[in-house]
């Protein structure tokens, strides 16, 4: 884990030497950097919506309802008839995931899909946690909710929501739940893990507006009505930026875990560093690890993010064209998801024939992620999350320029898609408890390394408890 001490001396250091490169950040940009600053609200108001086509009711229903997801002969059926019929182009010799998805390897997939793959065996697998339902905003909200194991009644561990982003599902975390379920040195979670509106099983949102902050309040309305006033938070991708955001609306949260870490600020301490920090790293409060992962910048931030972002851009702005394909062809479902499971882990996977997918991962965990979306019909509602976030000037959003206070830790796993040292952390998150370099593992880290994430988790809240007293 690393100190947090020279991040604080680097502060001083910009404030002196980064005047020159404010003014020019300034003119460059015709904002007045510090008016801005002290516009930013210390938290977002909770607010209200409603999702539903149908008239809101005077009085909401607060009810709770388990949930059990079942299968069908005739849904499996019909995957059977669709992927009988599919339709593959040649493949280009020798392209690897080059391209996109290998269609040399995707036949195997399929033949796997079609032949071996037991969607009712994944289904019982699926239902080993407990699954509820429970109207908000207009929405039936999915969630696992998870009591520690061996616990008796009334015993309770340490409340924690596990937020998923996309294209994955709560199922990324069917591999860390025994770790946190089972008490380590006096420390037991339980565990509730939703789906975000518009993915797996909860409802998609009916009408236009839905966005991250939306499903915080959601999410918070769930802790409420499961009665914790307190807990903590813990997210990847979507879900880490989710987790940010009930943070900033609720900012007696306990703690703040995340596992990519979303600062969209761009200012002089930011841009400081990252001209000074391949040459001179101590000096801006850089260290070897993220000198590597950092440069050389342009290569791997700037080339890398332009070969793996198409999928974002036709998100941000067309998301019903693509979408519809990807609804109606398990076949381009499942090539069009899976390539984010190679590429994400670790992006040298390009390189394999079969995208390194099952060195990391069985066909079985793989294909029960996209049959949760093929089956719910809730690719293009996952799609939409995106547009409905990149609606408008993304720097001007109250949440952009609001600070996060809550205790927060941070795990920056070597082969994600983006680094964030620790100074670049601090701009965004103000109360750094813990930051750790990651030993391995990418964006899919609860799935590719439970183990790891879990220990963090833990030495996190450890910490966070002990600061308390």
């Amino acid at each position: 884990m690393q100190s947090l001490v020279p991040y604080k001396h680097f502060i001083s250091f910009s404030s002196k030497y980064g005047l020159k490169l404010l003014g020019l950040y300034k003119a460059a940009s015709g904002l007045d950097v510090g008016q801005k600053c002290q516009r930013r609200a210390s938290t977002i108001p909770m607010g209200d919506g409603w999702w539903s086509r149908e008239k809101r009711p005077t009085a909401d229903d607060l009810r709770i309802h388990p949930f059990k997801i079942e299968t069908s002969v005739e849904e499996t059926q019909d995957l059977h008839t669709r992927l009988d019929k599919a339709r593959l182009p040649l493949p280009l010799e020798d392209s690897c995931f080059y391209n996109g998805f290998n269609l040399s390897y995707l036949r195997k997939v399929i033949y796997y899909w079609r032949n071996q793959f037991d969607w009712q065996k994944q289904v019982n697998v699926l239902n080993c946690y407990p699954h509820f339902k429970t109207n908000i905003e207009g929405l039936n909200v999915h969630f696992i909710y998870c009591k520690p194991y061996g616990a008796s009644a009334g015993q309770r561990g340490k409340p924690l929501m596990l937020l998923h982003g996309w294209p994955g599902s709560f199922y990324e975390f069917y591999w860390i739940l025994p770790l946190l379920l089972t008490s380590q040195d006096d420390l037991v979670f339980e565990v509730i893990c939703p789906s975000i509106p518009g993915y797996g099983y909860s409802d998609a949102p009916q009408l236009e507006g839905f966005n991250t902050l939306a499903a915080a309040r959601i999410f918070l309305k769930l802790m409420e009505r499961l009665g914790f006033s307190q807990f903590y938070l813990q997210g990847g991708d979507w879900g880490s930026i989710i987790a940010t955001n009930m943070a900033q609306i609720k900012p007696d949260v306990k703690g703040l875990h995340l596992n990519m870490i979303p600062v969209t600020t761009v200012n002089p301490i930011i841009l400081l560093s990252l001209l000074l920090g391949s040459r001179f790293p101590t000096l801006v409060g850089f260290n070897e690890k993220d000198v590597k992962r950092l440069y050389p910048y342009i290569q791997k931030n700037v080339f890398s993010m332009l070969r793996e972002t198409g999928y974002l851009h036709i998100q941000a702005t067309k998301p019903d064209t693509a979408g519809c394909g990807l609804n109606d062809s398990p076949v381009g479902l499942a090539a069009y998801i899976l390539e984010k499971f190679s590429s994400w882990t670790d992006p040298q996977n390009i390189h394999l024939h079969d995208g390194g997918l099952e060195r990391q991962f069985s066909l079985d965990d793989l294909l029960t992620n996209v049959m949760i979306y093929w089956t719910t019909s809730s690719i293009v509602s996952s799609m939409r999350f995106y547009k409905e976030n990149f609606q408008g000037n993304l720097w001007k959003r109250e949440h952009t320029r609001t600070g996060v206070y809550v205790p927060t830790g941070l795990a920056a796993f070597p082969e994600d898609l983006l680094h964030c040292p620790p100074l670049w952390a601090w701009q965004k998150y103000k109360n750094v408890v813990s930051y750790s370099y990651m030993p391995s593992g990418g964006h899919f880290a609860a799935l590719q390394e439970p183990q790891l994430l879990a220990s963090d988790i833990r030495q996190f809240v450890t910490k966070v408890e002990a600061l308390k007293k």
